[in-house]
């Protein structure tokens, strides 16, 4: 069996692992201030000192989350002059976003079954005469 190279698009390709790292990202946003600082990142990149400024931590607090978020591929950054600016990974976002969407998909499909079973195609569930509708 050939060896598959490990790189971040072929450990991304591998489901089970895809899992993990949603998992990751999860937990990682279940902290109140992770998610206040990535709820903060979605408006553009900012600084960590401004990013202390706007929340209730301080500056060092502010990069511990940041490297927790960054650690899981939600965040990103860059040095810009003698700033390091953070933003959200769109990677990142776009996984967490298309596993909303596929409960979101299975949810309404679930829904759908459950309402047309009930309605029993314009038949009454238990007796399977026609229902009539109720006019206003």
């Amino acid at each position: 069996m050939a060896k598959i190279p490990l790189d971040s698009a072929t450990v991304r390709a591998n489901l089970p692992l895809v899992d993990a790292y949603l998992q990751a990202g999860l937990d990682a946003l279940a902290d109140a201030t992770r998610m206040a600082i990535f709820q903060k990142l979605s408006a553009g990149p900012i600084a960590v000192n401004e990013l202390a400024s706007m929340l209730p931590v301080t500056r060092p607090a502010v990069s511990q989350h940041l490297k927790v978020l960054k650690d899981v591929g939600l965040v990103t950054d860059t040095k810009t002059g003698t700033r390091r600016l953070y933003q959200l990974d769109p990677e990142g976002v776009a996984r967490l976003r298309a596993h909303f969407d596929q409960m979101w998909t299975r949810a309404l499909g679930a829904f759908q079954q459950a309402a047309e079973k009930d309605s029993g195609g314009g038949r009454h569930a238990k007796t399977g005469r026609r229902t009539r509708s109720k006019s206003v």
